[in-house]
């Protein structure tokens, strides 16, 4: 028996859900398509599918059966990719995961320029804040804000990814500037929700850490939203530099100084990380995006 071919086989008919569409797939009659899953059966001794006149389901064995077996069929798949694509031209479909904010800003426009350089790449973006597993989401890099992460991949610090706080000039000409951060907790505070939940407002004096978040008259997981309701003067916006730059640089809003620095967490460790897989560094598209958004970020944070 052909094993590997049974188990392809095996596969087809859980993800389609019906032996028919499977052997279609593959080109073969759907009689010769059972009968293989059938010696893969009888090879393994268990059932792995309950078949029916309307539709296939997995058994409960079937079920740890198709796991692992995705699991192989991955790995020879990206072994037969890292063959067939060294040294050659990138390309194919490189899948990216990035948190939203930084996505719109920053990285979607680099995507643009990538495009250009390597035009046979498909670029295959999500933007979500959600935590991920590499191996797990089938992503080949990821962009994450936060700490170094301890699953088994790479990642490479691109930028700081420390957190100021900001208001417009008309809130502080209504409300009063603050003189310190301990007086925050008398005013309106726009929050951003992590995956975790609202980032607090906290700050270190004499060894200790004080949360001095003030009343919250809004939290959302969008940044951009956040800010312009800080632009309309409706609150005291904490967020990264880089999400706030332009607000800066406009004078729509104004960063708060203290003598004693505001941080949203006591690890002050924090930053935006490039996430890969070290095997797929040899995949010429994944190697030429990482090289390439590796060079630009530090180009663009030298300047």
């Amino acid at each position: 028996m052909d094993q590997l071919r049974a188990m392809r086989y095996f596969s087809k008919v859980v993800e389609t859900g019906s032996f028919t569409k499977a052997a279609k797939m593959f080109n073969v009659p759907p009689s010769s398509l059972s009968r293989r899953v059938a010696d893969l059966e009888k090879n393994l001794g268990a059932t792995l599918l309950k078949r029916s006149t309307r539709i296939v389901k997995l058994t409960e064995v079937g079920q740890i059966y198709y796991n692992d077996v995705q699991q192989i069929l991955n790995q020879l798949e990206q072994s037969n990719e890292h063959v067939r694509s060294y040294q050659t031209t990138p390309m194919g479909r490189l899948r990216i995961s990035s948190m939203v904010g930084f996505g719109e800003k920053i990285l979607l426009p680099l995507l643009d320029e990538f495009s250009e350089l390597y035009p046979e790449v498909v670029l295959d973006v999500s933007l979500s804040d959600e935590l991920l597993t590499l191996r797990r989401d089938d992503v080949d890099i990821a962009i994450r804000g936060g700490y170094a992460p301890n699953e088994r991949v790479l990642a490479i610090r691109l930028m700081d990814n420390g957190f100021i706080p900001v208001s417009s000039p008309g809130y502080l000409k209504k409300h009063g500037v603050p003189n310190n951060a301990m007086e925050l907790t008398r005013h309106n505070g726009l929050y951003f929700k992590a995956p975790t939940g609202p980032t607090p407002w906290l700050c270190r004096v004499d060894e200790q850490w004080h949360d001095v978040s003030g009343p919250a008259v809004a939290i959302s997981n969008n940044g951009s939203w956040l800010a312009k309701k800080a632009c309309n003067g409706e609150g005291i916006l904490m967020s990264t530099r880089w999400a706030l730059d332009s607000y800066l640089e406009s004078g729509e809003l104004q960063e708060l100084k203290f003598e004693h620095e505001l941080a949203i967490t006591q690890n002050s460790n924090m930053a935006v990380y490039l996430l890969y897989q070290k095997q797929r560094y040899l995949v010429p598209k994944v190697k030429a995006a990482v090289d390439f958004l590796v060079e630009r970020m530090r180009q663009s944070s030298s300047t």
